[in-house]
């Protein structure tokens, strides 16, 4: 083998792992094949293999919040855990393969270190292989990732023609610096840096080769599983999205190449979930629209369910392209909302939707398609009692609600202007929302409470959805309930005591029951508010 690109582990309390298909190393892949080199894929996510670790040190100021392993359907996290293959196993892959140079897929600053730990297994495995690393951390953190001893060399932006530039370089021994989007080490233990490589056509490359990937484990409920990206960049402003800045231009394949890389992955297969990871895949409307005409037009005698996970931005949708999503085989719509807020709103560069989102979810409902709309909470200088009138306005719409506590995403507006503040949290593994990084006009305890509203509300709005009634307050008295229940029944009885006493609660493995750390005055403004709508 010649080039072995690989996907590394994960150390989290939780993983989607239907959002784990390493596309963009398939991408880089089929680049590279084109140009002759033998590449294959390693995904150490490709494995139902989990162990569970010991909370970093960093991390054990969440051991009031996450502490204790609670079975009712209103619980957080507990489990910090390993997600994917060893890295003993990832050097032995390395070792086995020995490719001459290693690419290292590192695309989320919270799980930079397993990143870089990856790096060092290889070197230790297969010493004499150069190994290059990518992806959103190294592209923004370049001197950073360098400084580790076992990187050779940043690709930083796109990669799918720096990368083969790269391994034609090092095979015949010739300069790298007109490579685009390469940082690297010089002998004067200074750093060369490039400007992020950005395609400008994307027509311009081959299919994503997805030879190497694990297509077994991604199946969903049975169907082949896919990810696909028609278009990249986002023209939107949104403070507190890397995407934000001018040099991620919106660019969009063309409708026929789409068709062709939907094809290519189907194959022969009768079904298939495909997830569309665009930034913003409906702003084009003319160009959506006939790509959901071409998709049904193609594959209408294949059964797809087709979704896009990263969000769907409400003002770009009407009753024609609901239809059309339909058609198409869109199976339920993932909303991005923000906050109703008037001032968070002019924070975070949004624009108001208050009036647009429900007449989306009534047109979604009316097409028997399902929302989610999400909203983000605990930013800075975000009230957390404007983040409560947020969830309680969405019930209201009857949708389900995905709440994303705020986390700084390199390469941002809120990014920098934490910096500025001095707000940062002072370690890259901090960089996510499972750990709740800003405590500040929106405490820790306050994010906490409201997740686990979230968590209430998303279950009163099921019991509502399957024609069942809220149920009515009622006290607990100390009682233990049976861990042997269904957690639905138990959801009901823990909902019905926190309707009584404001009291969130969850239940131990062995029934006990215990109460959570909640904030009393977000508890009390919530319950005075809600109302299970007729």
């Amino acid at each position: 083998m010649d080039i072995l690109l690989i996907q590394p582990p994960v150390h989290d309390f939780y993983l989607t792992q239907k959002r784990t298909i390493p596309y963009g190393l398939a991408c880089i892949a089929s680049a590279l094949k084109s140009e002759g080199f033998d590449t294959q894929i390693f995904d150490a996510l490709s494995t139902h293999k989990s162990k569970i670790l010991l909370w970093p040190e960093n991390f054990l100021y969440l051991n009031e919040f996450y502490g204790r392993n609670d079975i009712s359907p209103f619980a957080l996290f507990h489990f910090y855990k390993h997600f994917g293959y060893s890295f003993q196993h990832i050097g032995k892959i390395a070792r086995d393969s020995r490719p001459f140079l290693i690419g290292i897929s590192s695309l989320f600053t919270a799980y930079s270190e397993q990143a870089l730990m990856t790096a060092q297994i290889t070197k230790q495995w297969h010493p004499h292989c150069k190994i290059v690393m990518g992806g959103h951390h190294p592209t923004h953190f370049p001197k950073e990732v360098l400084s580790h001893p076992d990187v050779d060399f940043v690709i930083r932006g796109e990669g799918e023609t720096s990368m083969p530039m790269l391994a034609k370089a090092l095979k015949t021994k010739k300069d790298l610096k007109d490579i685009p989007g390469i940082a690297f080490k010089t002998d004067d233990n200074d750093f060369f840096i490039r400007p992020p490589s950005i395609l400008n056509n994307l027509d311009d490359f081959p299919l994503p080769d997805i030879s190497s990937i694990h297509k077994r484990f991604y199946r969903r409920n049975g169907q082949k599983g896919l990810v696909i990206t028609a278009s990249r960049g986002c023209p939107l402003k949104c403070s507190y999205c890397s995407m934000a800045n001018d040099q991620w231009t919106y660019r969009k394949k063309s409708i026929s190449r789409i068709i062709d890389e939907i094809a290519d992955g189907l194959g022969n297969e009768e079904s298939a979930f495909i997830d569309f990871e665009d930034e913003n895949i409906s702003l084009d409307r003319r160009w959506f629209l006939e790509l959901l005409d071409q998709i049904n037009h193609h594959f209408s005698d294949r059964h797809l369910e087709l979704r896009s996970m990263n969000g769907l931005y409400p003002s770009s949708l009407d009753k024609d392209i609901i239809v059309a999503m339909k058609q198409a085989g869109f199976s339920a719509l993932n909303l991005s909302v923000g906050t109703f807020s008037s001032q968070q709103q002019a924070r975070f560069m949004r624009k108001d939707l208050s009036t647009i989102l429900p007449e989306i979810i009534q047109l979604a409902k009316q097409n028997h398609m399902p929302t989610t709309a999400y909203i983000i909470a605990a930013a800075p200088y975000q009230l957390p009692f404007e983040s409560v009138d947020d969830l309680l306005t969405l019930f209201s719409m009857q949708t389900v609600i995905g709440l994303s506590i705020f986390y700084p995403s390199p390469g941002s507006e809120d990014y920098n202007q934490l910096i500025k503040e001095q707000l940062l949290p002072k370690d890259f593994s901090l960089m996510r929302g499972s750990v709740i990084p800003i405590s500040h006009t929106t405490t820790r305890i306050q994010s906490l409470t409201l997740l686990r509203l979230t968590r209430m509300i998303n279950f009163a709005q099921s019991l509502i959805y399957n024609n069942k009634k809220v149920p009515e307050p009622c006290s607990c008295n100390d009682v233990s309930l049976n861990p042997l229940d269904d957690r639905q029944i138990i959801g009901e009885k823990l909902l019905s005591f926190f309707l009584y006493d404001g009291i969130i609660r969850g239940v131990e493995k062995d029934g006990l029951i215990y109460q959570h750390k909640t904030d009393d005055h977000l508890i009390h403004y919530f319950l005075n508010n809600f109302k299970v709508p007729k």
